[in-house]
């Protein structure tokens, strides 16, 4: 496998023709491959940045999934005290019903929606993210995100994706077919590693989406955490 370059080899999770049983599963098996990966934490890493001594954040997830990212925040917030209202946006209307199924309080909001059909206006979001959202989109999409999640965001956002690299493609491979029950995970996972970044691919597209103030940290296993924080 040649990783020089990232594919643009599709997954079966950019399909629109996938029955519901099969994004469930997925959707469940994400959750665990976050959990014992530690996915979760880099997540949690992030929003860390931006909690400081606030006590009430909005935050709002774009390709959220089947929400597992956000049950996760949610359980931290409430270990520490901290009033939390969610946003989740995704283009796959399955995802959503699995994340809507998984919160029943008010202070949740799902939106079936390709994310920059959305606009906040004056219901901005403190913080935005994603997660193993964006290896799914060629580089000149990637632009165009950067720069909505930057002017939807009050306080700034942070990305959470996968680093190409040979060791976890063929790890990913292996632990998937060993241990995973879904089709589409164990077709998707390498191919997910094969569409993610090395260091300078990110540093290039902030600056080609003019933002300056920027941090790229690599955290285990094989993951880069983006953080940009919008100026005061």
């Amino acid at each position: 496998m040649d990783l020089s370059a990232r594919s643009y080899q599709k997954e079966w999770l950019d399909r629109d023709d996938i029955p519901f049983d099969a994004i469930e599963r997925n959707m469940h098996e994400l959750d665990l491959i976050n959990t014992w990966l530690g996915g979760h934490r880099i997540t949690l890493l992030g929003l860390k940045e931006f909690i400081t001594d606030k006590k009430k954040i909005t935050i709002c997830e774009i390709g959220c999934g089947g929400g597992d990212n956000l049950v996760a925040i949610s359980k931290w917030c409430k270990k520490k005290n901290i009033e939390v209202a969610f946003v989740g946006i995704d283009i796959n209307p399955h995802c959503i019903a699995v994340a809507k199924s998984r919160f029943s309080d008010s202070n949740s909001r799902f939106i079936t929606s390709d994310y920059r059909s959305v606009q906040f206006e004056n219901e901005m979001c403190d913080v935005v993210f994603s997660s193993l959202f964006c290896h799914h989109f060629e580089n000149e999409d990637l632009i165009s995100m950067l720069r909505w999640m930057g002017k939807n965001s009050r306080l700034g956002f942070f990305i959470n994706d996968l680093h190409r690299h040979i060791m976890a493609y063929h790890s990913i491979a292996i632990l998937t077919k060993c241990f995973s029950k879904s089709r589409m995970v164990i077709h998707d996972a390498p191919i997910s590693v094969s569409r993610g970044f090395i260091r300078n691919e990110w540093i290039a597209l902030l600056e080609k989406a003019n933002i300056n103030e920027y941090a790229v940290t690599w955290k285990w296993a094989f993951r880069w955490l983006i953080l940009v924080k919008n100026p005061a």
